[in-house]
């Protein structure tokens, strides 16, 4: 019977795999509170952090921790161990506890017991509180009285919440820094809790005068206490308050690099490195040029390997800041050297052929940084040394597939990369030497090379065809087995072919890539090698992978997903037979690709899930149907001006109904309409801009600026009505192309050549044709964020209408959590929310009744900041008319750059607006005073007759 019990818990409670709703979850977890086994309220105690995942809103979150607090306050110390590790876990879901007061009142209930390991796990629980009571008198008196306890764990419990309350409470931190001052300073003190007593002075930054005091109890340690412990964490110490309080970090550098060049102490020196990389991290700004020529100094003179990487490490991240930038300066009123005689060329030129690899990176990853960012005419000779630099690395790194070697051969492409982006004449022979070794580089380095230069050959066009013969030469080496490696390296080096024909792909290097793929690949290479095709824009290579794939997939949704890709490919294959000399068949090619691209919709329709519904890709494909159809549109139009010229009786048409553009026959209203077209797909590609705020940057580029795209239609639409449907001009356009009139003028013939001029380009637009490529949000989402709100009040049926009289007002509260995916903010962040709320009527009950405008329609919006990923607020909505109303809630986002973008959701519910029981009597017994009146005119009325 017991087994069965503990079965049906264990069931109940795994509610990830049986959908609850949030009261049925927290049931069960409560009814595994509530049971007799310590094993069993474990387990429900360690099951609250993934509730408070699911369902992240503070009713609940505010009953979970309410029944935490109880468990704590009653339960033995590992249940109370459990609790704080929940508390700890769940930091972010603290603001949401409504109830503070009591949840602390029974937290705090705790501390008066005589157990001082219970004591200890209370003032760590109170520890973890601190963001949300931080100024709790009892707390902080607890704090300091468990400091002078005789117990070891009570006191170390202690030093921790005097920590964290000492970075949210100004009032703590001034109280308890002369307490720990005397700790630390007090000779009965031991050694190990001085060590752990003096990081709580970093949290000192609150004012300028705290933090001037803790620095100088700092000072005082480093010089009274001169043991390597003593020092290492004093001066790390030192370094956290300094970049808190930034008012210090000048003074900090150059006590670091005191240390560094006069501390004998080996332990000192790297502490003192990893706190300057700290600072040069943060504050770049605030190095001179002395600290970064001190630095350099240090580094030429030391004898050691490991210190001479860490000072070269910190160089290496000044390099790539505004830090090189003042080095290299020339200061007011004094000579500044030039880049190529400075220590900081100098110790980078020796680096870059060390025998250790890391400091060979670092100074190549120095000599790179001061290229790009210095302009001078004259570093030709540091250009070359920084070529060399980085062949020699790229040859000595791509011999050997250890991990260390991949590090930094990656550091090497990546100023690769960067010095071809920022001085585009030396790209060439960066290209040349990646392609020389990649024939003898291991795989491991191969896959990274070929990274490189897809990268480099994106920005600049250094692949030519010339180079395809090496490639397809590799390609058909490499390709010996079936190992992860060559399959990754497979995916890679077509990329780079994709990169390197600008064109179709011929049919030989078709031939070459299939037949690798058939021997050694699996279906997943074959589909990264298709994606990579598509976005490339050779669709059709794309197409005739994708349509070997069919038939290798287990799932439907799987199959409808690379049918739909396999047709969109072949449409945009047909779009290539566009021929800038011939446009008579340009209507058939877009007709022909319009017909698969139908047939991809719906395949992409059916494999669309609720959990994957593929908006953006239905969204972008309708897009660039609806693109295909204007332009078919235009292409007819245009054609109709020669098959279909005005009638005689045109002119006559204008004149009697006063518009001068009817003398151009039905061709005016024909390009007004697709004027209106084009500008209408503009504003829906602006639309998917908006709604794309996960999307990468070089996505959202290609929504925006790819041409025939929004910006292409906009140029459309203006060329249209500015040039061609303009009243000016209209006049002259009933020449045409037909012959059947002549100029009379020069300004009449400027006007016809200009006429047929914008004509002929317009009917050009769509030979001049690009492929389409399919971006990576088309077939990856690298960040996922979305919304989630919550309104109250809120009825138990949606389709129930909320019942509120019309002489008051609706509180709408309207809460929502930001949920993130595996790699939040990776592109943009969310800096506020921005909720709109209005409301409709749908049906009135009643009679009408005058109603100020005022009380007639609610439209309102408000701007709130999410703190810890959840955001609250309240409307206040009048609904003055009796009868149904329709409250609609959008939510939009804005991130840091100010850019607005439509993420959704929107939500609705319904009012029911009732009329209130006063006016209601009122109404009743006006309308019952008036019925004797009306029966006694209507017998006066009969009376005389």
């Amino acid at each position: 019977m017991a087994s069965n019990s503990t079965k049906s818990f264990l069931a109940d409670a795994g509610y990830g795999e049986q959908e609850l709703d949030a009261n049925s979850a927290l049931m069960e977890l409560d009814k595994g509170l509530r049971s007799g086994k310590l094993g069993e309220q474990c387990e429900a105690v360690v099951r609250f952090p993934r509730l408070f995942q699911k369902y992240p809103f503070p009713i609940l979150i505010n009953s979970a921790f309410l029944k935490l607090a109880d468990v704590f306050r009653v339960g033995n110390n590992f249940l109370r161990l459990c609790v704080l590790k929940v508390t700890q876990q769940s930091e972010k879901h603290l603001e949401k506890i409504l109830n503070v007061d009591e949840f602390v009142k029974r937290i705090f209930s705790v501390i008066h017991s005589n157990d001082p390991v219970a004591r200890a796990i209370t003032l760590r629980m109170l520890g973890s509180l601190a963001s949300i009571i931080p100024e709790r008198k009892n707390a902080h008196h607890s704090i300091r009285q468990s400091l002078d306890s005789h117990d070891n764990v009570e006191v170390e419990a202690a030093v921790f919440a005097a920590a964290n309350f000492s970075a949210q409470s100004k009032d703590f931190a001034v109280g308890i820094c002369n307490k720990i001052s005397e700790m630390i300073q007090g000779l009965a003190t031991p050694v190990d809790l001085k060590l752990k007593l003096i990081p709580i002075l970093q949290h000192m930054h609150h004012d300028a005068i705290l933090a001037s005091s803790a620095r100088q109890l700092l000072q005082q340690l480093v010089t009274s206490y001169p043991s390597t412990k003593m020092v290492i964490v004093s001066l790390h110490t030192f370094t956290l308050l300094a970049a808190s309080s930034l008012v210090d970090t000048p003074k900090q550098i150059q006590l670091l690099l005191q240390y560094l060049k006069n501390d004998p102490r080996k332990a000192v020196k790297r502490l003192a490195i990893q706190d300057l990389k700290l600072l040069a991290n943060k504050t770049p700004h605030t190095w001179s040029r002395e600290n970064i020529q001190a630095l350099c100094e240090c580094a030429l003179q030391t004898p050691y390997d490991s210190l001479k990487l860490g000072m070269l490490s910190v160089l290496s991240t000044l390099s790539g800041t505004i830090a090189v930038k003042h080095y290299f300066s020339i200061a007011s009123g004094n000579v500044g050297s030039s880049p190529r005689s400075s220590d900081l060329v100098r110790l980078a030129q020796e680096c870059c052929y060390h025998n250790n690899r890391g400091i060979a990176a670092h100074g190549v990853r120095v000599l790179t940084n001061i290229t790009v960012s210095c302009q001078e005419k004259d570093l030709l000779a540091l250009e070359q040394d920084a070529v060399f630099g980085l062949e020699s690395l790229l040859v000595l790194c791509s011999q050997d597939d250890s991990p260390g070697a991949q590090a930094t051969l990656k550091i090497a492409l990546n100023c690769m990369v960067k010095l071809a982006k920022g001085r585009p004449h030396l790209s060439q022979s960066v290209v040349e030497t990646l392609l020389t070794q990649l024939h003898s580089a291991q795989d491991a380095a191969r896959i990274l090379m070929c990274h490189c230069l897809a990268a480099i050959a994106m920005q600049l066009p250094v692949l030519g065809d010339g180079m395809l013969g090496d490639l397809m030469e590799l390609y058909k080496v490499i390709g010996r087995s079936a190992t992860d490696k060559q399959q990754e390296l497979l995916v890679s080096l077509a990329t780079v072919i994709f990169v390197a024909s600008q064109k179709a792909l011929s049919a030989e290097v078709k031939a070459v890539i299939k037949q690798q793929l058939e021997s050694v690949s699996n279906g997943w290479t074959v589909y990264r090698i298709a994606r990579q095709a598509s976005r490339m824009g050779n669709h059709d290579m794309a197409r005739e992978l994708y349509q070997s794939l069919l038939t290798q997939v287990a799932s439907e949704h799987f199959y409808f997903w690379l049918n739909s890709l396999k047709e969109f490919s072949h449409a945009e294959q047909c779009l290539t037979g566009l021929q800038e000399e011939n446009y008579s068949s340009a209507l058939s090619c877009i007709a022909e690709s319009l017909k698969f691209y139908h047939k991809g919709i719906a395949s992409l329709t059916a494999a669309s899930t609720p959990l994957n519904p593929l908006s953006f890709q239905c969204e972008f494909v309708k897009l660039r149907i609806d693109l295909l159809q204007a332009f078919s549109q235009l292409i007819c139009t245009c054609n109709s001006l020669k098959t279909s010229p005005p009638p005689a009786i045109a002119t006559t048409i204008a004149m009697t109904l006063g518009n001068d553009l009817q003398r151009c026959g039905r061709i005016s209203n024909q390009m007004k309409q697709s004027m209106e077209e084009f500008r209408s797909l503009a504003s829906r590609y602006g639309d998917l801009y908006q709604a794309s705020f996960d999307a990468d940057s070089a996505t959202l580029r290609n929504v925006e600026l790819y041409p025939k795209q929004q910006q292409s239609c906009l140029l459309i639409s203006h060329a249209i009505e500015a040039l061609i449907l303009d009243p000016e001009s209209a006049s002259f356009q009933e020449y045409g192309s037909t012959g059947a009139a002549h100029a009379d003028s020069e300004y009449e013939r400027r006007m016809m050549s200009v006429y047929n001029h914008v004509l002929e380009e317009v009917e050009s637009l769509n030979r001049k044709y690009t492929p389409v490529s399919y971006m990576r949000y088309f077939f990856q989402k690298l960040q996922s964020t979305s919304i989630k709100l919550a309104l109250s009040p809120s009825p138990r049926n949606p389709a129930e209408p909320i019942a509120v009289q019309n002489n008051q007002q609706l509180a709408l509260k309207v809460e929502g959590v930001v949920q993130h995916g595996s790699k939040p903010g990776l592109f943009r962040k969310i800096q506020s929310v921005c909720l709109n709320v209005s409301s409709t009527l749908q049906s009135k009950s009643g009679q009408d009744y005058k109603i100020p405008i005022d009380n007639m329609t609610n439209e309102m919006e408000q701007r709130v900041e999410p703190h810890n990923d959840y955001f609250s607020t309240q409307f206040l909505l009048n609904f003055a008319i009796l009868g149904t109303h329709n409250i609609t809630v959008e939510s939009s986002v804005k991130d840091a750059n100010g850019i607005v973008w439509k993420t959704g959701p929107r939500t609705t519910i319904f009012v029911k607006s009732l009329e209130d029981p006063y006016s209601q009597q009122i109404r009743l017994q006006q309308q019952q005073a008036q019925q004797p009146l009306q029966q006694q005119q209507q017998r006066n009325a009969y009376s005389r007759f």
